[in-house]
């Protein structure tokens, strides 16, 4: 008799694999397009656009509170490194409280300021910038005098500030005679200052005089004084005189730091290259 043998295999079942690959996949694609994007905009844009965007985009650092003047003026710090952040001065320097709040309450900021400008003014901005920056580049102490310099743009137009901070001034204390150094810088930016076609304007600040002590050189025309010995740096390093608008003096009325009008980094001139006007309508006056 013969036996009949039946055999039976049972299949396991293929583990169930999901939809990760989609994700995956959709990554890629994403990766591969912003790729082709980068490409496109690197090939319309000229170098100096490049540099205005590099600029933009630099990683920042610690710092002037360095906004080149050591930070306290929320721009971008003239280091060698890099862009740098405006960040508090370090303890040593004062509190980082004041710092802080200026910054939040600091007019023009790149958010609100940009949304509301054409791109081609914005990059108007950035290109004066690296110029501005490329130009002291050239100065052999500028790691030194990073802290004292800020270039930042603002509603009016791009502010050069030269900043004092603890320990280093850029004028001599209760005079309108700037130090060498002050001078090395000026002459620097002379040229870019040359050929951009942004009319300046330059203004003087101080700090306020604590109480009780007494001031050697009244403080408008203190910072009048320093406004317009900048004024004549610029000039005789080939700035023509028809380039600027104004040279002014604002005495202690605008502190970098309200709450603490004190601080060194008050003490500051600014030089600011202004937006051109928009031309007026051709029917404005009919």
């Amino acid at each position: 008799m013969t036996t009949i043998i039946i055999k039976k295999v049972k299949k396991a079942a293929h583990a169930h694999h999901g939809g990760a690959w989609k994700i995956a996949y959709a990554d890629f694609v994403t990766a591969m397009m912003a790729f082709f994007l980068l490409m496109w905009l690197i090939s319309m844009t000229t170098q100096e656009q490049k540099n205005g965007l590099a600029e933009y985009f630099a990683p920042s650092a610690s710092s002037p509170a360095t906004s080149g003047a050591g930070g306290m003026l929320y721009g971008t710090a003239l280091d060698t490194s890099g862009n740098k952040a405006s960040t508090p001065r370090d303890a040593g320097r004062g509190s980082a409280e004041p710092e802080d709040k200026a910054r939040a309450t600091s007019p023009g900021r790149a958010s609100d300021r940009d949304a509301s400008r054409p791109a081609a003014s914005v990059q108007a901005d950035f290109s004066a910038i690296a110029s501005l920056r490329q130009a002291l580049q050239t100065l052999p102490d500028i790691a030194e005098l990073s802290h004292n310099i800020v270039i930042e743009p603002t509603k009016e137009g791009v502010n050069v500030s030269l900043v004092d901070e603890d320990g280093r001034s850029m004028f001599r204390e209760g005079s309108i005679d700037p130090y060498d150094r002050t001078r090395r810088v000026l002459q620097a930016l002379a040229p870019a200052l040359r050929q951009l076609p942004n009319r300046l304007s330059i203004t003087g600040h101080t700090a306020a005089a604590r109480p009780g002590s007494a001031r050697a050189v009244e403080p408008w025309n203190l910072t009048a004084g320093r406004a317009l010995a900048v004024r004549e740096i610029l000039s005789g390093a080939g700035v023509p005189n028809d380039n600027f608008t104004s040279v002014v003096g604002r005495a202690d009325t605008e502190p970098v730091f309200p709450d603490n009008p004190y601080l060194a980094p008050n003490r500051r001139v600014t030089i600011t290259l202004l937006h051109a006007n928009p031309p007026a309508p051709p029917n404005l006056f009919r």
